[in-house]
């Protein structure tokens, strides 16, 4: 049986050994292309792959886990065994992945007390109860099993969050009971303060450090806290940054391979191992893209996690291919007709066959909940998507007062079958002051565009999707409401030939066949604000703002034969025609 150890340096059957690792996260890669994935890291010389383990994923609904399917943990690990691969499996309740609410489930957000990532009972008893689970899947993978699993996470980044270390040891402590065996390791930023808050030093558990540059500088800060402390340990960047991910409204963020390729080749040429973050981008599918923080403002990552990685979201071989193949010396390749197959394919132009109006469908896809004050996302429904509210109300025939108030993130506004206003985090709780008849209908669709996934916005309220204080008419609050929690689970209850309203989101019906399937990318840059269902597979959001216009399609979504897409158009865009591609596309 192989065994794995940490001294002065990783002991593989005793024997050192330099872990050359690449971020693949199973999660956000069709199962149909696992395989493909791991050949090609074997080809580009790496010995490891590395993932994060997704909390809200895995545990969607309290005390209701998903290890099936494309969640199916195990047999991607055990895939990755089979092609002569290590695993890194990073199992922390918090993970940051630029994923929703850093991969907390939104359920957790139904208790008032509750304060992730902190040592309190009600916290910590959430997290045991999950990885009583988890690890059900994840113990007998363990190299000292006999697996591939060489070492585990404690946490992440907590260095940029917290210094409790009393709850490091307790995530640690839940570990072992639950049966890990293997070196356990922390990551954290490349400075002495965030290496301090972050680890377990003391404690005799690995650290690691996160960087993308300057490989020389930030290993000597590792070494130099290494010694602070009396430790001889062999040096990991177990993130190295090989690109960037995107936000709506900002330019693609991209990196030279040149640069890329100098800055990796510093860091093994001063002997340290690594972990390529990411060696294969992929897609924040359905509502999982997460949200930047930066000065109390939030900014939501697009659907694309491209990251302009080694592998792009396709598969297909970024410049930084053959660039990390020079720097570990080989030449491996996989077989031609496996690179066929990963390459996009355009379809043909698909023309709309039904269109309903979102406020005729309502009890289609969802229960209406009735409710004095209006009720936020996890309470009446799973937190992810949107809430539509209505009410009735009462006016004098002249201009009155109408306020959101603490709503997040984005509401368009109806009075009267008319679209009031549409407001996003700069404007929301902006007074507007319509005339109000004797009788009104008020109506807001209230969307959550992704929960902040790092820093101590965590904490913030603004994770409680909805409307959390209420709705302001003149001076009061407004009582007596509807509510209906939308997350497109299930559309197949839809009534395709209501049409009774002329206002409001559409939902548009898009039906073809297939004699084969192929992967592809539809072309959203004619559309709005919304979502697309792919043979009920929900494969994100898009927005005219871009800087992405294409959402990604693989083909284990399509079936050979009948398929159908929905989309769900927010604004009044027309939605008339799909057109789909075979590259990915970026607005200027």
């Amino acid at each position: 049986m192989t065994t794995f150890e940490i001294g002065t340096d990783f002991l593989l059957d005793q024997q050192p050994f330099k872990i050359y690792a690449g971020a693949i996260h199973y999660f956000r890669i069709a199962p149909g292309q696992w395989r493909y994935t791991l050949k090609k890291a074997k080809a580009a010389g790496l010995n490891t792959i590395e993932t994060y383990v997704p909390w809200n994923m895995h545990e969607p609904v309290e005390q209701q886990f998903d290890f099936s399917g494309a969640l199916d943990l195990k047999r991607f690990i055990k895939m990755a065994a089979e092609e002569d691969l290590y695993v890194i499996v990073r199992p922390s309740p918090y993970i940051c992945a630029e994923w929703e609410f850093g991969g907390f489930p939104a359920w957790l957000l139904k208790y008032p007390d509750m304060i992730v990532r902190s040592n309190t009972p009600l916290f910590i008893s959430k997290v045991a109860a999950y990885y009583h689970r988890l690890f059900q899947e994840l113990v007998p993978l363990q190299v000292t099993h006999g697996g591939p699993i060489l070492m585990m996470q404690v946490e992440n980044e907590y260095g940029s969050f917290g210094n409790d270390k009393s709850y490091l040891r307790q995530i640690k402590q839940l570990m072992l009971n639950n049966g890990v065996d293997v070196p356990l390791f922390t990551s954290d930023g490349s400075w002495l303060q965030a290496l301090e808050a972050g680890s377990l030093i003391e404690d005799g558990v690995l650290a690691t450090a996160n960087f993308g540059s300057h490989a020389k500088e930030n290993l000597t800060v590792l070494q130099q806290f290494f010694e602070q402390h009396d430790q001889k340990w062999p040096l990991m960047c177990m993130e190295f940054w090989d690109g960037w991910f995107s936000r709506w409204q900002e330019p693609v963020v991209q990196r030279a391979s040149a640069d890329f390729e100098h800055d990796l080749r510093e860091l093994v040429d001063f002997g340290a191992s690594f972990n390529l973050y990411m060696f294969r981008g992929g897609s924040n599918w359905g509502f999982w893209n997460g949200c930047s923080s930066r000065n109390n403002v939030d900014l939501p990552q697009v659907t694309s996690y491209d990251y302009d990685a080694i592998l792009h979201e396709d598969g297909t071989e970024n410049g930084k291919f053959a660039a990390l193949q020079h720097v570990l010396g080989v030449t491996g390749e996989i077989g031609v007709a496996e690179e066929q197959a990963i390459q996009p394919r355009q379809l043909p132009s698909i023309a709309v066959q039904k269109t309903v109006r979102l406020v005729d469908v309502l009890d289609d896809l969802a229960q209406p909940v009735t409710s004095l004050a209006p009720q936020l996302m996890p309470a009446i429904g799973s937190g992810y998507g949107y809430i539509f509210y209505r009410t009735t109300v009462h006016g004098q025939g002249k201009p009155e007062t109408l306020r959101l108030v603490d709503a997040s993130d984005r509401a368009d506004i109806y009075l009267n079958q008319q679209l009031l206003d549409t407001q996003y985090q700069a404007t929301l709780g902006t007074d507007l002051t319509p005339t109000l008849e004797a009788d009104n209908q008020l109506e807001i669709l209230v969307e959550n565009m992704g929960r902040v996934n790092y820093g101590t916005r965590l904490l913030s309220p603004t994770q409680k999707k909805g409307i959390r204080t209420g709705v302001v008419i003149d001076r009061h609050l407004h009582f007596g409401w509807q509510q209906w929690a939308l997350d497109f689970k299930s559309i197949t209850h839809i009534d395709w030939t209501k049409q009774l309203s002329n206002y409001g989101p559409t939902l548009n019906r898009f039906t073809f066949d297939l004699d084969q399937t192929v992967n592809t990318y539809l072309n959203c840059a004619a559309f709005g604000k919304g979502i697309v269902l792919v043979n009920g597979h929900h494969i994100g959001r898009y927005w005219s703002v871009g800087p992405i216009e294409t959402l990604y399609v693989p083909s284990d979504f399509l079936n050979v034969g009948h398929n159908e897409i929905v989309v769900f158009e927010t604004t009044t865009t027309p939605i008339t025609q799909l057109e789909f591609t075979d590259k990915r596309m970026i607005s200027e």
